[in-house]
């Protein structure tokens, strides 16, 4: 078709801007209060990038000789950005569900490990597991994430720790973000943990002198494309010098910097407490939130995590709301393209069947009756009905 729009949606009782003057993150005060519009619509271009957002009445007046793709009348229902999970590792293969008995039952994490299950069981399973069927069971994990609405995702890898088995990973990896419709950042973790039979110097030797050189030439050759480097900086696992050399040889060769990091309390802090949420909100940290799906934190949905988030860590919903959009995508590197509903962004965004945003976090586990439409880059991606 020439010409017009790809998506119109109409009159939505609350939009949920989140951002409206072009804010890369949100903090302190800016938190008290999100930008909603109220009966409000919204247009998508052909290029997958919103084109305008405005009352009903107006919207139409403006396009009102337009021909569009898609119209979606969202009459008492609310419109709000994609939901972006800042930190996952979804490609595996061996099922941890025995575990989970084990810590029911008491069992610490460092018990666990040492009966040869935690991060070796999955890295084992994940060596042996052929290309294909770590894509298929990825394939399904993005698929369960886009139906809770998520439209931005953090992959790492890092249930390799060999250079082979890291590279399989990446290109798993690649080829979702190539052939899937959910957007993904490629993160690459080979510093997850310190593989059998090598100290945490060697490890990191093996990685700033085999696998990051292996990763600037692949990325040269355009095969593989990785925006993140990760590595879990933790006593036992890499202390602060590997850490520091691993990341500043990955900055080198044009990776963002992220890690999982706890200086605080290095002993097993991470195990034990929930983050201080509110501390860091209140002390003007800006705040994201992920799901940490992974075989030892089995969770795609972001509202849960939003949910858990105001209960347990005594979010605001609006802060929780923030943390896992703007926020999320500012951690990526992508909040000038991601995260918020505003001209000249793209198009991701979710429908809820509710005349209050605030329903998406309220309704702890009830995600799947309220979303009702998944888009990204103005295209359907997933509707209930």
């Amino acid at each position: 078709m020439a010409g017009g729009h790809s998506l119109l949606l109409e009159k939505a009782q609350q939009v949920v801007l989140v951002c409206s003057r072009g804010e890369r993150f949100l903090a302190r005060d800016a938190l008290r209060s999100l930008a909603v519009l109220e009966g409000a619509s919204l247009v998508v271009g052909k290029d997958g990038f919103i084109k305008a957002i405005g009352p009903a009445d107006v919207i139409r007046r403006q396009f009102s000789g337009e021909t569009f793709e898609e119209i979606i009348d969202c009459s008492g229902k609310c419109i709000l950005p994609g939901l972006v999970d800042a930190h996952t590792h979804p490609v595996w293969a061996g099922e941890r569900v025995h575990e989970f008995a084990m810590k029911l039952a008491g069992a610490t994490y460092m018990e666990i490990h040492q009966a040869g299950g935690g991060i070796h069981f999955t890295v084992e399973r994940t060596r042996q597991a052929s290309e294909e069927e770590l894509f298929r069971s990825f394939q399904q994990r993005l698929q369960c994430m886009m139906r809770a609405g998520t439209t931005l995702v953090e992959c790492k890898s890092g249930y390799g720790l060999d250079l082979e088995t890291e590279l399989k990973m990446l290109r798993v990896i690649e080829r979702a973000r190539r052939e899937l419709d959910i957007g993904i950042s490629a993160t690459y973790c080979g510093a997850h943990s310190v593989p059998k039979g090598k100290t945490a110097t060697e490890a990191a030797d093996d990685i700033i002198n085999n696998h990051l050189p292996k990763l600037k030439e692949l990325g040269r050759n355009g095969e593989i494309h990785v925006d993140n480097i990760d590595v879990f900086c933790e006593e036992g696992v890499f202390d602060l010098d590997s850490t520091r050399r691993i990341l500043q040889r990955g900055k080198d060769i044009g990776l963002q910097i992220n890690f999982h990091g706890d200086e605080l309390h290095p002993m097993k802090a991470a195990e034990l407490k929930q983050p201080r949420a509110r501390k860091m909100l209140d002390e003007g940290v800006i705040v994201a939130l992920g799901s940490d799906f992974n075989p030892n934190a089995y969770c795609f949905s972001m509202p849960m995590v939003m949910h858990l988030a105001c209960v347990n860590m005594r979010m605001s919903m609006p802060e929780a709301l923030a943390a896992a959009t703007i926020n999320a995508a500012y951690a990526l590197g992508k909040s000038h393209t991601h995260g918020s509903l505003e001209v000249g962004k793209q198009g991701d965004l979710i429908i809820i069947n509710s005349s209050r945003w605030e329903h998406l976090i309220y309704q702890f586990g009830g995600h799947h009756e309220l979303i009702e439409y998944v888009i990204a880059k103005g295209k359907v991606i997933y509707k209930t009905r």
